[in-house]
C-alpha cells in the first residue's frame, strides 16, 4: 500500500475526560474509581482476560456451542462467506474459542461512523488476545439488533451535512422490514456521491445490500460482511429459533419471577444514590411478544399474560407452552438483550458506547441471580478523522488538540485573547474589586448592619458591569479579527459537524469517497484496543 493514506497515517490522542463529551460515570470507570467497582465484574485490562476465559469456559456448554455453530451456518447460507469468517464459525464449536462482541442497530448504510469503530475494536482486541493467549482463539462478533423496533432511529444517515432518509411505515421488528422504497433513496444518494471510482463502489455496495436483498436483516448482514469479511467478522442475528431455544429457560424465569425488574431496580438505586443516572428503566417483565408486524410488551395481569395493544392473552399454563413450542416469539428488550447475548455466546467482553455501558452497569446483580458470567465491559474506540490539509490548517492557527474539542464559543474566545493586542481578561480587576468590597462589608457591619445588603448588591452590580464590559470588548475584538475568527470556526466545523463529535453524525461514505479501500485498514492500524484514549487520526 505504498504512497497511500495507510502508510501516511498519523495518530494523536486525548483522554476521554479532556474531550468534554463523555459522562462522569464513564470517565470514573476508565479511571477505575472505586465508587464504580460494585457495578462491573472485571476491568478489561490485558492481565484480567485469563480469569474471564476460565470462568466462561467452565460455564459454556458443548451443546450451546453446537447450536451456535449450526445457527450461524444457516444464517450465512446465502452469503458469500470469506475463508476467515468460515474458519471462525467452525472454531466456535471448539471449547478453546471465545468471542469479543459488539452490537448495533440496523442503521441505514451503517448510520454514524462509530459503527465502524465498534467492529474494528472487536477485530483488534481479538488479534491482541491471540498474541497474548496463543492456545485460545478469539472471534470478533457483530450482534445485529434485528428485533429492535425504533425505526426512526435507523432510517437515515448523514452525508456531507445532509440527511439521506428512508421514509416508510414501520411496524414490528426492524430486521423483518422490507427494503421496498430504497431504490429511490439510492438515486438521491448517487447524485450526492458523484462519479469517481470510490463513488461507484459505494453505489454498488448500497445497491447490492439494499436493492438485491428483500429485508433489512439480510441487507445489513451483506453490508457488514462485505466491509469486514477479510477480518473474519462473524455476524449474529439473535432473532433465531434455535438460539432462542437455548434462552427459553431464562425467558420463563423472567415471566414468572420478574428477575430483571427486582435485581436491576435494586442495583439502579445504588447507582443513582451515587449521583449516576438511570440509563434504562426496568419493567416488571422485560420481554416483547413478536410475530409478523407486531413487537409488543408482555404485561402481567393477575394470572394472565397480556400482549400490549393486542387481543392476545395467555394463562400461566398457555404461556409456558408458548415458550416451549415457539421460543422465537419472545424478544428481550434492551435491558434483557445483554443476558440473551451472554447465554448464547462464549463471550468475554462487550464493546459499547458510553450509553450502552451505563445500562450494563445496572445489570450485574441480575446476571448473578441468573447464574450467568458477567462479561468485561470495554468502552468502544472513539476517533476523529482529519485530512493532512485540515491538520496543517489547525496547526497554522496554533489550535492544540485539546482546544479543538472545546465548545466553539470558548475556543474562539481563547484564540481572540491569544492574538489580541489588548488583554481582555478582567480577572485581576474582579479580584481587586472584591478586595475593596471586603473592607466595605466590614465597615457596614461595624456601623449599621442594615447596610450590608446594599453593599452586597452594589458589589454584584459592579461585578456584572465588569462581565458586561469584558464581553463587549471581546465582541469588538471578534469584529476586528473577523477573518481569523472565521478560519478558527471553519477548522472546527470541518471536523465537528453539527458542533458534535464527528463519529456520532458523519457516515463512513464521506471518508471512503476520499480514502477508498485504505480507510478500514488505516483505522485498524490506528485504533488501539486497550489504550483507553480518544484517537485523532490524520489520513
Amino acid at each position: 500500500m505504498e504512497g497511500n493514506c495507510y502508510t501516511k497515517m498519523q495518530k494523536d490522542t486525548i483522554t476521554y475526560s479532556e474531550t468534554g463529551y463523555f459522562s462522569k460515570l464513564i470517565c470514573q470507570y476508565l479511571d477505575q474509581d472505586k465508587s464504580v467497582a460494585p457495578f462491573y465484574h472485571r476491568f478489561p485490562s490485558l492481565e484480567n482476560f485469563e480469569a474471564q476465559i476460565k470462568e466462561k469456559q467452565a460455564w459454556f456448554t458443548d451443546a450451546s456451542r453446537e447450536v451456535l455453530k449450526t445457527s450461524l451456518q444457516k444464517q450465512y447460507a446465502k452469503v458469500a462467506i470469506s475463508d476467515a469468517t468460515q474458519t471462525h464459525i467452525e472454531k466456535l464449536g471448539e471449547a478453546n474459542t471465545f468471542t469479543i462482541t459488539t452490537g448495533h442497530q440496523l442503521n441505514l448504510f451503517t448510520g454514524p461512523l462509530y459503527f465502524l469503530y465498534k467492529i474494528i475494536h472487536t477485530i483488534t482486541l481479538s488479534r491482541k488476545l491471540k498474541q497474548q493467549h496463543p492456545h485460545y482463539d478469539f472471534v470478533p462478533v457483530y450482534w445485529m439488533a434485528t428485533e429492535d423496533h425504533d425505526f426512526d432511529e435507523i432510517n437515515y444517515f448523514r452525508f456531507k451535512g445532509k440527511k439521506v432518509q428512508w421514509n416508510r411505515e414501520d411496524g414490528g421488528a426492524v430486521g423483518e422490514l422490507s427494503t421496498e422504497g430504497l431504490a429511490e433513496v439510492l438515486e438521491l444518494f448517487k447524485t450526492a456521491l458523484g462519479t469517481s471510482k470510490n463513488a461507484q463502489y459505494l453505489t454498488s455496495l448500497f445497491e447490492e445490500a439494499y436493492i438485491k436483498h428483500t429485508n433489512l436483516t439480510d441487507a445489513t448482514r451483506y453490508l457488514a460482511n462485505e466491509l469486514f469479511k477479510d477480518y473474519g467478522l462473524v455476524i449474529v442475528d439473535g432473532n433465531d429459533t434455535n438460539l432462542k431455544t437455548v434462552f427459553a429457560p431464562y425467558v420463563e424465569r423472567e415471566l414468572f419471577e420478574e428477575v430483571a425488574h427486582k435485581q436491576v431496580t435494586t442495583q439502579t438505586t445504588q447507582l443513582t444514590a451515587l449521583g449516576y443516572p438511570e440509563q434504562v428503566h426496568p419493567r416488571e417483565i422485560n420481554l416483547f411478544y413478536i410475530t409478523k408486524g407486531i413487537r409488543e410488551r408482555i404485561i402481567r395481569d393477575e394470572d394472565q399474560f397480556v400482549v400490549n395493544n393486542t387481543e392476545i392473552r395467555f394463562s400461566e399454563a398457555e404461556i409456558r407452552k408458548e415458550v416451549a413450542t415457539h421460543p422465537e416469539r419472545f424478544s428481550p428488550n434492551a435491558l434483557l438483550r445483554p443476558l440473551y447475548q451472554e447465554v448464547i455466546l462464549p463471550n468475554l467482553t462487550y464493546i459499547g458506547g458510553g450509553g450502552e455501558l451505563a445500562y450494563w452497569f445496572q445489570l450485574k446483580s441480575c446476571f448473578e441471580t441468573m447464574q450467568v458470567p458477567f462479561p468485561m465491559l470495554l468502552l468502544r474506540n472513539s476517533a476523529l478523522i482529519r485530512t493532512e490539509k485540515q491538520k496543517q490548517k489547525t496547526e497554522a492557527l496554533s489550535i492544540t488538540i485539546p482546544q479543538l474539542f472545546l465548545k466553539q464559543n470558548e475556543l474562539v474566545n481563547q484564540k481572540i485573547r491569544a492574538i489580541s493586542n489588548i488583554d481582555i481578561d478582567f480577572s485581576e480587576q474582579r479580584t481587586h474589586l472584591k478586595e475593596q468590597f471586603k473592607s466595605m462589608h466590614t465597615l457596614a457591619a461595624e456601623t449599621d448592619a442594615s447596610f450590608i445588603g446594599a453593599v452586597k448588591a452594589q458589589e454584584v452590580k459592579q461585578l456584572k458591569g465588569l462581565d458586561h464590559l469584558e464581553k463587549r470588548l471581546l465582541r469588538a475584538q471578534k469584529r476586528k479579527l473577523r477573518d481569523h475568527v472565521q478560519r478558527v470556526v471553519d477548522v472546527q466545523n470541518a471536523v465537528f459537524p453539527l458542533h458534535s463529535l464527528q463519529e456520532r453524525n458523519t457516515n463512513f461514505a464521506e471518508f471512503y469517497l476520499e480514502f477508498g479501500e485504505d480507510l478500514i485498514p488505516a483505522l485498524v492500524e490506528a485504533l488501539e484496543p486497550l489504550s483507553g484514549e480518544f484517537a485523532v487520526v490524520t489520513l
